[in-house]
């Protein structure tokens, strides 16, 4: 699954399913010096309403993560499901980890 999220004209978050890319090998160009985030969630983890740090795509590894949208839609992420984070401004969105905790890597891509 391959899902962005981004703000609305109406300034709520939401969601935008993109389908998965049908080339063999897609390659997505990152600034020099950008770097990929290992995170893991802390255990049955809450972050209420936030922005992501930079325009970013996360990838859920292990575990499974939740997205709450300022348009009251939620979706649950799995491992290999791929979140491109674009709601830089307005209200945000929310996460939080199911049944424990969850790892995922991020990579920030360029404006």
């Amino acid at each position: 699954m391959l899902v962005r999220i981004y703000t609305g004209d109406d300034g709520q978050s939401h969601f935008d399913d993109l389908g998965m890319p049908s080339d063999d090998v897609l390659r997505v160009a990152t600034k020099p010096g950008e770097d990929l985030v290992f995170r893991r969630s802390a255990e049955n983890s809450f972050s209420d309403w936030h922005h992501p740090t930079r325009r970013q795509y996360l990838i859920v590894l292990e575990g499974q993560m939740e997205v709450i949208c300022g348009d009251g839609a939620t979706r649950q992420f799995q491992p290999g499901d791929v979140l491109l984070a674009e709601d830089m401004t307005g209200q945000g969105h929310q996460t939080r980890a199911i049944n424990g905790s969850y790892r995922s890597v991020s990579m920030g891509i360029p404006e």
